[in-house]
């Protein structure tokens, strides 16, 4: 189903919070942070520990940039 509407990768574990949300109408955002793809690719070694820690640090600094652009350009409504 995913793949069908174009998605490149999903974290599972947020999906059924967004779905739930957007059925009652509640404003819903999602930043996903993917720190391996070894689940599903069987061409590659596993994925390490220290792997996905190194991913997971490089995101929170891409996230944190995100946020410290894009918070000040959020308008109440």
């Amino acid at each position: 189903m995913f793949r069908q509407l174009g998605a490149d990768i999903i974290n599972m574990s947020i999906a059924p919070e967004a779905i739930f949300a957007n059925e009652l109408g509640i404003p819903y955002a999602v930043i996903a942070m993917s720190t391996d793809y070894d689940c599903w690719k069987e061409d590659e070694e596993p994925v390490t520990w220290e792997a996905i820690l190194k991913i997971f640090a490089e995101n929170v600094d891409k996230v944190t940039r995100l946020l410290i652009h894009v918070i000040p350009k959020v308008k109440n409504e």
